[in-house]
């Protein structure tokens, strides 16, 4: 074992250490990532001073979403690797990266995303709320899609279960309470994505518990990250919903109509009452999927403190 792996952290409570992380990085992105994007994109200093959420999220739908996702990538990839070398004194790959052995469950991950968004899409399609026009056939857009979605899901399972989840679950005996408490985070992150609702922002915590219970077990993050891509992908730039209000380019068109808390408005289909049904029914399932083949949570290595 390395003498990294056995080091304590300078921080001896986990829950310390994600509260100084998250504010380390909100000062970055304020700082750094966000002035860059409206420096570029000319946004009018009255525009952010009179509605400062309207304006960002109009960023998230302007032709500078890409450079938007590459700094929040980049940032949350220096951000953690600084944090958990330095301040928990362990790998980086400590993480959750490794591949042997998880296999099987990664696979599981990759096929959540569709198997979940084919029974919204098919309860949508039943009753007469759904219905695809046509069909756009764009190879470079469905790429450059591709890997927006990549940079999404990667840097978000990195903060969000990596670190985030990873620190909690050494403060909180109750894993579930590590676990509910980094989905409110995930879900608050997206607070300024255009066409949030309460709907919304329910859904992307039950999200937040989908993409961390394996998490909680196995503290690997392949499950997670494979969940998360496939999900975007196959909502966005294959069925043709917005991700979490985003609009992409996307294979199939697709029109709703009806009450927005069915189809999910603005927002997508992760805004819709549908998802959610499914999303608790799924977490459901999976605790009890995990739960019978782990029979207890992981405990962290080494143990700081608990609380609860």
């Amino acid at each position: 074992m390395s003498d990294q792996a056995t080091k304590n952290p300078r921080i001896r409570q986990g829950w310390l250490r994600v509260i100084i992380f998250g504010v380390g990085f909100g000062i970055i992105t304020l700082l750094v990532a966000i002035p860059a994007v409206l420096f570029i994109a000319g946004v009018k200093k009255e525009d952010l001073r009179t509605a400062p959420v309207h304006t960002l999220a109009d960023q998230l739908t302007g032709s500078f979403l890409w450079l938007m996702l590459s700094l929040e990538c980049l940032i949350s990839l220096i951000s953690v690797w600084i944090f958990r070398v330095f301040v928990d004194r362990k790998s980086f790959a400590s993480l959750g990266w490794e591949t042997t052995g998880y296999g099987a469950e990664s696979a599981a991950g990759f096929f959540m995303g569709p198997v979940l968004l084919g029974i919204g899409s098919l309860l949508l399609l039943l009753s007469g709320r759904l219905q695809w026009t046509d069909v756009s056939w764009d190879p470079q857009s469905l790429f450059i899609s591709f890997g927006l979605l990549v940079l999404i899901a990667f840097s978000e399972e990195l903060v969000f279960r990596g670190y985030i989840l990873n620190n909690l679950l050494d403060s909180f005996k109750n894993k579930w309470i590590a676990l509910a408490i980094s989905a409110v985070l995930f879900a608050a992150f997206h607070i300024t994505n255009p066409g949030m609702t309460s709907v919304a922002f329910a859904n992307l915590f039950l999200a937040g518990l989908l993409l961390g219970i394996n998490y909680i077990y196995t503290k690997n993050l392949w499950y997670s990250f494979l969940f998360h891509l496939s999900w975007n992908f196959f909502q966005g730039p294959l069925l043709g919903f917005r991700v979490s209000g985003l609009n992409l380019p996307s294979l199939l068109q697709a029109e709703t109509k009806g009450d927005w808390m069915l189809t999910g408005g603005d927002f997508g289909l992760e805004g819709s009452v549908l998802t959610m049904l499914v999303s608790i029914i799924a977490v459901l399932i999976l605790a009890w999927a995990f739960g019978r083949k782990y029979k207890f949570p992981v405990s962290a290595t080494p143990k700081q403190e608990t609380l609860f």
